[in-house]
């Protein structure tokens, strides 16, 4: 038996965020990032809409990216302390990723961080309060998944979260925040929308309902990611229903090892963290490669090439075609091809390559890959990915 979850409403189009002011409680949190949405005015009109609602409202500012556990620490402390019967987040996925762990922990103050690693082994949610979620970016799906990326600075690792439990109860895809993304973010958060999509697609855990959503996703991610790197408003809103797409199919079917190796080295490096849509951008068609020497696999690639018009089928051409359109999508977006080129040091990558390599293999992303992987096939496959050298193995 397999289960599907999704949000219980998803409210989008035009002024969907005006659904706030209907919203039904007495106390909710607001939490946020850097700080766009106040300068865009979109906090103000969520105030604006929940006191028309009656609620009263708190908020947790400044979420940084990719969301430390001590962010949440201190966060599940301030709901505590304020009882809301909603916690809502809006912004990009760090804001909406840090919420669902504060919730976790406002809920349920004595468990420890190291109790929710393990996939799907949270406690039952919603005692105290409901969840709404509210992107702004056109990328991680957050706002509709069972997922949470939690980094651990001390240890240099991201944790992705997983449970069903922490699928927000509504999901609100106004387009209009989507609007305000500078183009290398739109960049970053569009191939993170197309990986979801392609992982969701060949993974061990597809079936029939994600398959049509993952499929959807990746035309509709064909269709309109240049155009939104471009600026252009129409192609911006679909991008955003893209990738809200593409989180339902991934929430259900789960990933692969692009986001393995994504969640392990993204804050691994002195030289720069390495943004997470860019880093699944530049892993990807080595992922491809490696992977379609399972034949099954092999076979979902090429359907996916057929229906981006560039394969027929399931023979090497179809898969080389796909790799080589998504590398010309990281060209034009200004994406780099490797990790070198991104600009890790080559000894500290060495240095690190076995920690990386071990971490990677035992993320939660790797048991879904449709290749089975070990520490040393990963440790070639990242030298592939920083070198830039071809996957024959």
């Amino acid at each position: 038996m397999r289960r599907f979850t999704l949000p219980r409403d998803i409210y989008w189009g035009e002024n969907s965020l005006s659904k706030l002011k209907n919203l039904e409680g007495k106390k909710a949190v607001l939490v946020l990032g850097g700080g766009s949405m106040r300068r865009f005015g979109f906090v103000d009109k969520v105030l604006d809409y929940l006191e028309e609602a009656n609620i009263e409202t708190t908020l947790i500012e400044k979420v940084e990216p990719d969301p430390s556990v001590e962010t949440v620490m201190n966060g599940a402390q301030k709901m505590l302390d304020f009882g809301p019967d909603w916690i809502i987040a809006m912004g990009g996925g760090s804001p909406i990723d840090a919420a669902k762990a504060m919730w976790v922990f406002y809920e349920y103050p004595d468990v420890k961080f190291e109790d929710i690693i393990k996939p799907f082994s949270f406690p039952v949610l919603r005692k105290k309060a409901k969840f709404l979620a509210i992107p702004s970016t056109s990328g991680t799906g957050t706002e509709v998944t069972a997922f949470s990326v939690i980094t651990d600075n001390e240890k240099g690792i991201k944790y992705p979260l997983a449970d069903f439990n922490i699928t927000p109860d509504i999901a609100i895809v106004d387009p209009a925040l989507a609007e305000t993304m500078p183009p290398k973010l739109v960049a970053y958060t569009g191939m993170d929308a197309l990986t979801h999509a392609i992982e969701a697609y060949v993974s061990l855990m597809n079936g029939p309902f994600t398959d049509t959503l993952a499929m959807q996703a990746v035309v509709t991610v064909d269709k309109y990611l240049e155009a939104s790197y471009a600026g252009d408003k129409k192609a911006r809103e679909q991008m955003h229903y893209a990738q809200c797409m593409a989180g339902m199919a991934f929430s259900n079917a789960l990933l692969g090892i692009t986001h393995s190796m994504a969640h392990k080295t993204g804050p691994a490096y002195s030289t720069g963290h390495i943004p997470h849509g860019c880093a699944n951008a530049v892993y990807l068609p080595y992922v491809i490669a490696y992977n379609a020497k399972e034949k099954a696999a092999a076979v979902r690639y090429a359907e996916i090439a057929g229906r981006l018009g560039i394969g027929k089928s399931n023979d090497q051409a179809s898969i080389t075609a796909l790799c080589t359109k998504l590398r010309e999508y990281n060209k034009k977006l200004n994406i780099p091809h490797t990790l070198k080129e991104f600009g890790v040091n080559e000894s500290e990558f060495l240095q690190k390559l076995d920690y990386v390599a071990k971490a990677a293999v035992k993320d939660a992303c790797t048991p879904s890959n449709p290749r089975h992987i070990d520490e040393e096939q990963m440790k070639k496959l990242l030298k592939a990915v920083y070198y830039g050298t071809i996957i024959d193995f």
